[in-house]
C-alpha cells in the first residue's frame, strides 16, 4: 500500500532486509512461541548477525553507526510483519543508547558489541510500584561502601528480565545532598549477582517478552558498574527514554500497518451478497481512515527520530509521535477485527491477541495522560498540573526498602 513516508535508498535496503528476515518467520512463529512461553532466539540471532539490532550504535563498538531513524525502521518493519518485539526497544535501544552516550569506555567495550550482535541482552529497570511515571520518587537506592556500591530495592514490570544478562538499574543516590530533587545513579547489575531475584509478573499481553518484578537485596557492585557520575543520572535516563518513546511509536505504527493490511486482504476476498465486502463504504471508509491515521503517525515518528539524530531536543516530538501512533494502531486493529467479524477473534487470524500489545503501547512506556501533561506545559506553556517533590530529609529513613518477597 502506498504511504506518505519516503525512505532513502539505504533505508529502503534496510527495510527490505528486515522484511526478508521477518517473512522467514512470520506472525505465526511469533504467536506460537509467545503462547508457549518460548523465546525467539533464532530470529534474534538472525537480526543480530545482519547488523540490524546495532544499526544505531557506534561503529567502534560493533554497531553500524547509523541513527535512531534506522533502528525505528527495523522495529516498525518487524511489527508490520506481525512481530512486535518489545526487546528491540529495551536492549539495543534504551540500554544501548545510554551506554553509548554515558557509559565508561570499559562498560561500552564490555556491553555494546554484544548488544549490537544480539549475543547479549540487557533489561531496563526503572519502574516501581509506588513511583509510576515519577522517576524522582524511586525508592530503590544506592549507597557507597568504600569503592563499591550497595543497591537495594524493588522494580516492577521489567520486560524480558529473564532473558537479560544484566539490568540497567535506576536508583536514588542517597549519599549526595540535593535540596531540589532526588539525585539518580545508574548501574549495570548482572542478573546472576547475589541478591538479585526475579519473580514473574503475569499479564494478558501475548508476547515472548515476559514481565517481572525484580528484587535487589543489598546487591554489591564494583565501581565499574556505575554509569557516568553518581547522582547525575537524570540526563542519562533521558538518553534512553526519548529513544524508547520513538521506538514504541515505531512498534505501534508497525502494528497499525499489519492490521490494515490484514483487513484489506480479507475485505478483498470475503464475499457477502456476491461482492467483496470491501466494496461497501461501511468497510472501505473506516479502513481508509485507519490507513491515513497510521501514515500520519509514521510521519510523526520519523520526524521525532530525525530530531533526535540531529542532536535536537526531541522530547515534544517523541511524546507526540508516541501518542499519535498508539491511538492509530488501536483504531486500526479494532477496525481490522471488526472487518473480520467472528474470525477476528480467533487465533487463526492473528489479530485479537495483538490487541493487548497495541493497548500496552497506550499506557507504556509513558501514559497518554503524561504525554498530554508534557505537551500542555512544555509546548503550550500552560501551568504545570504536577510538581516534582522535594528531596526527603537527610537521614534517608524513608528510603529503606520494604521486606523483600522470596
Amino acid at each position: 500500500m502506498q504511504g506518505l513516508l519516503v525512505d532513502s535508498s539505504d533505508q529502503r535496503l534496510l527495510r527490505d532486509g528486515v522484511a526478508q528476515i521477518a517473512s522467514k518467520y512470520g506472525a505465526e512463529y511469533f504467536l506460537e512461541r509467545s503462547r508457549a512461553g518460548a523465546k525467539l532466539d533464532e530470529l534474534w540471532a538472525d537480526l543480530g548477525s545482519a547488523g540490524m539490532l546495532g544499526v544505531h550504535l557506534p561503529i567502534e563498538h560493533g554497531g553500524a553507526g547509523a541513527g535512531l531513524t534506522e533502528l525505528s525502521i527495523v522495529v516498525e518493519e518487524l511489527a508490520a510483519h506481525g512481530i512486535p518485539l518489545l526487546l528491540t526497544v529495551i536492549s539495543p535501544a534504551i540500554c544501548g543508547s545510554i551506554l553509548a552516550a554515558h557509559g565508561s569506555p570499559e562498560l561500552a567495550a564490555a556491553w555494546l558489541p554484544g548488544l549490537a550482535d544480539g549475543t547479549r541482552k540487557m533489561a531496563f529497570a526503572l519502574t516501581e510500584p509506588d513511583s509510576g511515571s515519577n522517576a524522582h520518587a524511586v525508592r530503590t537506592f544506592a549507597r557507597a561502601d568504600g569503592a563499591d556500591w550497595i543497591v537495594s530495592g524493588g522494580k516492577c514490570f521489567i520486560s524480558a528480565a529473564d532473558e537479560a544478562d544484566a539490568l540497567l538499574v535506576v536508583a536514588r543516590a542517597v549519599d549526595i545532598a540535593d535540596t531540589r530533587r532526588n539525585p539518580l545513579s545508574l548501574f549495570v547489575v548482572p542478573t546472576d549477582a547475589k541478591g538479585v531475584t526475579l519473580q514473574p509478573l503475569p499479564t494478558a499481553v501475548v508476547s515472548p517478552d515476559r514481565q517481572f518484578t525484580v528484587f535487589l537485596d543489598e546487591v554489591r557492585l564494583g565501581p565499574q558498574a556505575l554509569i557516568g557520575l553518581p547522582g547525575k543520572g537524570l540526563p542519562q535516563v533521558f538518553a534512553g527514554l526519548n529513544p524508547e518513546r520513538v521506538l514504541a511509536s515505531a512498534i505501534s505504527c508497525g502494528i497499525g500497518r499489519y492490521a490494515v493490511a490484514k483487513a484489506v486482504d480479507y475485505a478483498k476476498e470475503r464475499r457477502v451478497w456476491s461482492v467483496p465486502i470491501g466494496a461497501h463504504q461501511g468497510i472501505s471508509h473506516p479502513l481508509a481512515e485507519s490507513h491515513i491515521e497510521v501514515e500520519l503517525a509514521r510521519l510523526a515518528t520519523r520526524a521525532a527520530a530525525q530530531q533526535f539524530d540531529a542532536g535536537h531536543d526531541a522530547a515534544a516530538a517523541a511524546n507526540m509521535a508516541k501518542f499519535a501512533a498508539a491511538e492509530a494502531s488501536l483504531h486500526a486493529l479494532d477496525q481490522a477485527i471488526q472487518v473480520h467479524g467472528g474470525n477476528g477473534l480467533t487465533p487463526e487470524y492473528g489479530l485479537a491477541e495483538m490487541w493487548f500489545t497495541a493497548r500496552l503501547m497506550r499506557t507504556a512506556p509513558v501514559s497518554r495522560e503524561m504525554v498530554l501533561n508534557y505537551i500542555g506545559e512544555h509546548t503550550l506553556g500552560l501551568p504545570s498540573s504536577y510538581r516534582t517533590p522535594r528531596r526527603p530529609p537527610a537521614d534517608h529513613a524513608d528510603l529503606l526498602p520494604e521486606p523483600l518477597v522470596r
